[in-house]
Order: structure tokens, then sequence, then C-alpha cells
């Protein structure tokens, strides 16, 4: 811990965009349905990116984020002009690659009230059907990326495979695990059987292993820390690179500036650390795109260090797609 602390710890971050945290307390009685763009889209080579919004739900940081400072959350709030308790954006993406429709990650459902659960109705404004994906890629088990494959025992995306990781799948489907977790860890398993078990019987739930290209131009890459199986997805073509990071940041305003602190919901705190600093190293290094799940609407941007600070500069509205 004192290496890593000594490594980033002078790290600040320019914010270009408002990234807001969620969780499964986010939901409450006063919530509110924001209006948020339904869809943007751009290139990446010879495949189309789509950027699908599933709504915001309000987070209080205070009680999402771990291991700051005192002070240190509403300091770095009121720098970025905002409170401790946002909105945070659900963001899910749809991938066309040839004859081929993904989705990466599945959306909340009717799982967490009125204000999420807008993925279909996303879809069905760029002309898409759920019956037309052909894969859903899983970044990790919780319900806020798992909850909009199923209602009830009806499978949300009926033509879909599912593609978790190995880890992932054999960790949060196995009941001695839930035995052995925190109380505040056991709905995630729970969680699991409730929406992959459809699936399994329907012989849709594909596992891999990371490293290997599971689908043309993707291939997941081993990001744990949040989850013991979360992944990263990278998607290639003709030169271009875009890596998808689901929940390894859950709060940029707060986690760029200081990657040691951590999210409630993480599983290994200290290796979320570690993941979180080599992310935003590679991706600043190498100059690829990102998209990360709850960075505000559409959540596409590039990592940029200067003397070690690191700023998210987010997509070009104007120049690189279209947001509707």
């Amino acid at each position: 811990m004192k290496t890593i602390n000594k490594t980033i710890s002078n790290y600040y971050i320019a914010l270009l965009a408002i990234a807001l945290p969620f969780s499964a307390n986010a939901q409450n009685s006063t919530q509110q349905k924001f209006s948020q763009p339904g869809y943007y889209e751009m290139a990446l080579g010879d495949v189309q990116v789509i950027a699908l919004s599933d709504g915001t739900a309000p987070q209080n940081l205070n009680e999402l984020l771990k291991d700051a400072k005192p002070g240190e959350i509403k300091q770095l709030m009121n720098d970025n002009f905002q409170t401790e308790t946002l909105e945070c954006s659900v963001n899910a993406y749809l991938i066309k690659s040839g004859d081929k429709v993904i989705l990466i990650d599945a959306g909340t459902s009717d799982i967490y009230g009125p204000s999420l659960g807008h993925l279909t109705a996303s879809l069905e404004k760029i002309g898409y059907k759920p019956e037309q994906i052909d894969a859903v890629l899983l970044t990790h088990i919780h319900m806020d990326h798992i909850g909009g494959l199923t209602k009830g025992d009806e499978l949300t995306f009926p033509n879909a495979d599912v593609y978790i990781s190995n880890i992932e799948a054999d960790y949060y489907l196995n009941p001695s695990n839930k035995e052995k977790a925190p109380e505040a860890m056991k709905r995630f398993f729970d969680g699991a059987v409730l929406k992959l078990s459809p699936i399994i019987k329907a012989g849709k739930l594909k596992t891999f292993k990371f490293g290997t290209e599971i689908l043309p131009g993707i291939r997941p890459l081993a990001s744990p820390g949040h989850t013991p199986g979360h992944s990263f997805y990278a998607l290639e073509s003709k030169g271009q690179k875009m890596l998808f990071w689901g929940d390894i940041m859950v709060s940029d305003v707060v986690q760029f500036a200081n990657p040691l602190i951590t999210s409630l919901y993480d599983y290994d705190r200290k290796e979320a650390m570690i993941t979180r600093k080599k992310a935003l190293e590679d991706a600043a290094q190498k100059g690829y795109w990102v998209a990360v799940s709850h960075s505000s609407f559409p959540g596409i941007g590039h990592i940029r260090a200067e003397d070690k600070k690191f700023k998210l500069v987010p997509i070009n509205y104007s120049s690189n797609g279209t947001g509707q």
C-alpha cells in the first residue's frame, strides 16, 4: 500500500467531463426522472459504436466511496462545481461489426425505478429491436449491468448469446462463495442466479478465458478488483482501438484525482486501486478511446497525462458522431 501511495499521491485530474457513480442504494422515494440523450454514434475503423443511455439515478458519494481522506471528496467535488450527491449515468454500448450486432452490458430493467431501465427504448431510437442483438458481453455481474437481461423468466434479448468471464461466473454462481461473502455483497449472488438462470436454461451463457478473441475484433482483458472476474473489452478495427472499462472507474471526478479512493462495492479494494492506475496510465500512453459505464453520457473519450496529471478529454460531439 505504501508503494502505491508514493506512486500516485501527486496525481491531480482536470476533468472535462463529469462522471456520476451508481450503486443499488441510489433508489429513493424522491427520485426524479431526468432527460437523457438516448444514443450517440461514432465510427471506429470499420466498426460503428453507439452509446446507449439506460437513464440516470442519484448517488451520494460519501456513501459509495471509501479510502478518502476527511473532506477530500467534498473538496474535489467543489473544485468541479459539484455536490457530493450527483446524478449518475448508466451507459451501455452497441457495436455493429459486419453482420453482428453486439451489446456491452444490459442495463437495469425495472429494478431501480422509473428513471432507469430505458436501454430497450434507446435501442428502438436507432432502429433496433432486442431480438436483433446477437451477443451481450457483460463486464461484470452487478445488477446495473445484468438487470436488463431478463424480465421474470423471459429473455430480453432472446437470440443473443451472453458472454461473461469464467472467473466471474464461477464465483457468483457458487453458493459456497455467497456463504463466505460479507452481508452487503450477498445480494450480488442472488442477482446472478435470478438473471443468469434463464440464460443458462436457454443454453445462451458463454464463459471465456481472458486473452483470446471471443468475437471478431473483440478481446476481453482481465481487470479484477471491482469484482473477481471483471472484464474490459478491447475493440480494434483498422488500427483504431477502444476499451470498454465497465466499473473500474465509478467516479472520474474523484478517482482520477486520487485512484486510491475505492468503491463500497469493490470486491478487492487494493486490487481495484492497482487495476485503475494501470488502466489510466496505459490509456494515456497509447491514446486509444475509452468508454466508461458511469461517466456522463455518452461516457466516451481519451485519457491525457501531462506531468503525471490525468484528464479525461471527452468525445467532440460536433465532429465525431451524432447525439440524439
